[in-house]
């Protein structure tokens, strides 16, 4: 398998593969971060950045990964001591109650089930025991396990509590469906480049709400790269505090002109498309549904019984030069992930099916028949021509 194969597609819950506009900024020269021409760019990214965000506060750009994002979360809100209740249902989940703890903060953490979603309910009980309570924390989307859990209804509990901030990780989520910052109530939201920015890995996207500012200038935690008072008062002068990210920010510029032209909600349409019709063809090659409340913006489809779907994944990618991700900790060799984010063409969306069931054939030949695996590549095509 090489990335440089014609047929190569990436089809990961991210990175994600780059838009053709994308790549052509990204191969232009290198300009100075403290040049008008620079300057330009960045009053425009820090202008159009909000709509996707759907938020009237100021949304900062770090040169970081997504957890560099839900770290500078902590820090600017919490101090040492502080109450914060930590969903925990997969990988990502566990990161941030691990951050949350490092900083010293009092974690309670609400354990799901890997697959479902939370229950409001229970944050509620824990809330009204505990009214003060900083920070609740919950991912839109939990990568490990494709699951979509349910904000808007977080926030709506939330909001009731004045000392209280709803901190979302929408790492790989916002851009792919709908999270209105304002419309919602959400506190504080961290999103990542190399998801629906499609973008490459390198620099993490923020927002607080002004009820969220409330708190950080009293905030103690230990915070120095990622304390955002510099960033806005840098941002404000039209610059940010330290180097800028010129490259991903030069084609984050791009990205944002290409969402304003095609619409957000075109966006998020397109998206929930690609997860609808992954979701309903896996099922007919004889995958089930490992998310009780599936994200649109990545798939995790369960294997069949006797199958390991890290040997699905690698022989996919080795043969048939497509990349997936397979399972995580409890759920490694149970799961196969395929993101819905970035460039993606209908025809590579089909190939994937028609490939996964020759993968599935190359590992059980009595498990499909090369007949079915035609007939479900043929209504596959037939349902994306109809559903444009």
């Amino acid at each position: 398998m090489t990335s440089l194969n014609d047929n190569y597609s990436l089809l990961a819950p991210g990175p994600v593969n780059l838009h053709p506009e994308v790549r052509k900024v990204l191969a232009l020269p290198m300009i100075h971060h403290r040049t008008p021409e620079f300057d330009a760019i960045l009053k425009r990214v820090l202008k159009g950045i909000k709509s996707v965000f759907q938020t009237e506060q100021d949304v900062y750009l770090l040169t970081s990964t997504g957890s560099g994002g839900m770290e500078a979360l902590l820090v600017n809100v919490l101090s040492p001591g502080d109450k914060v209740i930590a969903i925990v249902s997969g990988k990502f989940g566990e990161r941030w109650a691990d951050m949350a703890k490092t900083f010293g903060a009092e974690v309670t953490i609400v354990n799901v089930p890997w697959g479902e979603t939370v229950k409001v309910s229970e944050v509620e009980e824990l809330l009204k025991k505990n009214p003060d309570t900083r920070a609740v924390l919950c991912q839109a989307c939990e990568t490990s396990t494709a699951v979509a859990h349910p904000i808007q209804e977080l926030a709506s509990v939330v909001k009731k509590y004045s000392e209280t901030l709803l901190l979302v990780d929408a790492i790989t989520a916002l851009g792919a469906y709908p999270l209105p910052m304002d419309a919602w109530g959400i506190d504080g939201l961290v999103a990542g480049s190399q998801k629906a920015f499609m973008l490459p890995t390198g620099m993490t996207f923020l927002a607080l709400s002004q009820k969220a500012w409330k708190f950080v200038d009293q905030a103690k935690c230990p915070r120095y790269y990622f304390d955002l008072r510099k960033e806005k008062k840098a941002n404000g002068s039209g610059e940010t505090f330290y180097s800028s990210n010129v490259a991903i920010i030069r084609a984050l510029d791009t990205v944002l002109g290409l969402i304003e032209k095609q619409g957000l909600q075109e966006l998020f349409r397109i998206i929930h498309r690609r997860a609808e019709f992954t979701r309903k063809f896996g099922l007919k090659l004889g995958f089930g549904l490992y998310a009780k409340s599936p994200s649109d913006s990545v798939t995790a489809l369960t294997v069949p019984a006797g199958m390991d779907g890290q040997k699905i994944r690698l022989h996919l990618e080795e043969t048939h030069a497509i990349t997936i991700m397979g399972g995580q900790d409890q759920a490694k060799g149970k799961i196969i992930r395929v993101g819905h984010m970035g460039y993606i063409q209908d025809e590579e969306q089909v190939r994937l099916i028609e490939c996964l069931g020759h993968t599935l054939r190359f590992f059980d030949p009595d498990f499909i028949s090369l007949e079915h695996i035609s007939n479900i590549t043929d209504e596959a095509r037939a349902w994306l021509r109809d559903n444009p």
